[in-house]
């Protein structure tokens, strides 16, 4: 199964970085891979999501997505499916550490649109962006701590 692996420390404590990922609504002030959400954040609620083809670059991909993992403070995961072509889990782990926020983020995808993704298509064409998704969390939360 392929899968993205980042990590990311966010100078800020856990529950200030989970407000922002929490707030799917504001998603499109700041998240550059999943541009845009609606819904809440509870287990098992659906979350209409807009999100970058990382597989099609210049594309998007509208689609429903389940909460699958809601642990305010410590653990957001959705999973995404179209049946046998593409299934995908994407979450995020935050951890207290002593500088802020230690954020482990990716995603573990199956389905046959995976078959080509190789771990050099993956590193090259996908954890970019995850890395750049990680970088605006912490940006979105050090501008709000700061009244922005």
């Amino acid at each position: 199964m392929p899968i993205v692996r980042t990590e990311a420390l966010i100078p800020a404590p856990p529950d200030e970085v989970w407000a922002v990922l929490a707030d799917f609504d504001r998603y499109e002030a700041w998240n550059p891979l999943n541009i845009r959400a609606r819904g809440e954040a509870r287990l098992g609620a659906k979350v209409r999501m807009t999100f970058l083809n990382l597989a099609r670059p210049g594309t998007t991909i509208d689609q429903t997505v389940t909460v699958t993992t809601c642990v305010p403070g410590k653990a957001l995961a959705w999973s995404g499916w179209v049946p046998l072509l593409f299934n995908g889990r994407h979450h995020f782990t935050l951890e207290q550490a002593a500088e802020g926020t230690r954020l482990m983020h990716g995603e573990d995808f199956g389905g046959l649109i995976t078959l080509g993704f190789t771990p050099e298509r993956l590193a090259r064409d996908f954890t970019p962006a995850y890395e750049g998704l990680n970088a605006a969390l912490a940006a979105r939360v050090a501008g709000l701590s700061r009244g922005g």
